[in-house]
């Protein structure tokens, strides 16, 4: 299904990018099929498929923009976007100096979400790796990572931060019967 993407023109895949597809690609495949395990009831009278760790993974490779959740010292709990990129049992991501590198080096458990939406159609799913990080330290993987998509923020002294997750959950809410409703905004 082709939408518009409301953002000043363009048109884009929304059925395929909620449902973890590319943008202008077919569906990942049988692969993504035969891994979603069996529903469970959520709110709103749809069925939220429960993933496995590879159908998480995969959705994961589909999106660039993520959240990394640490607990600070002071016991606040603090959420922060960071760009990443899937790298085997994990998520890269590049920071420098702040909170992050500092829960980083203090061994601190970090969660990391990611999702993808498409609200006028009610579907989407959201990922979470929770595990320790580590600072990438080997010269041959920080020139291996240096040549991934590179961040949105310009850093000073960066280093790139593995998270490798010791659970990974997700689940994805599947375009439902008759879910599109469609509503006239402004005048006629």
């Amino acid at each position: 299904m082709i939408f518009t993407d409301g953002y000043g023109g363009g048109k884009r895949n929304v059925l395929s990018r909620s449902l973890g597809w590319p943008f202008g690609e077919e569906p990942l495949g049988e692969d993504m099929k035969m891994h979603a395990q069996d529903t469970t009831s959520s709110t709103g009278g749809g069925q939220a498929e429960v993933l496995d760790r590879d159908t998480c993974m995969a959705l994961l490779r589909t999106v660039g923009v993520g959240r990394i959740a640490w607990s600070a010292p002071s016991g606040e709990v603090v959420v922060l976007p960071v760009n990443f990129v899937v790298d085997h049992d994990g998520v890269v991501f590049k920071t420098s100096r702040g909170g992050k590198l500092d829960a980083v080096r203090r061994g601190a458990p970090l969660s990391f979400e990611a999702d993808d939406i498409e609200p006028a159609l009610r579907v989407g799913w959201s990922v979470l790796l929770i595990g320790v990080g580590e600072i990438v330290t080997d010269p041959g993987q920080v020139r291996r990572l240096e040549e991934l998509p590179a961040t949105w923020a310009v850093m000073v002294e960066s280093v790139f931060v593995r998270l490798t997750a010791r659970q990974v959950t997700g689940r994805r809410l599947p375009l439902q019967p008759g879910g599109v409703a469609v509503e006239q905004v402004g005048g006629v």
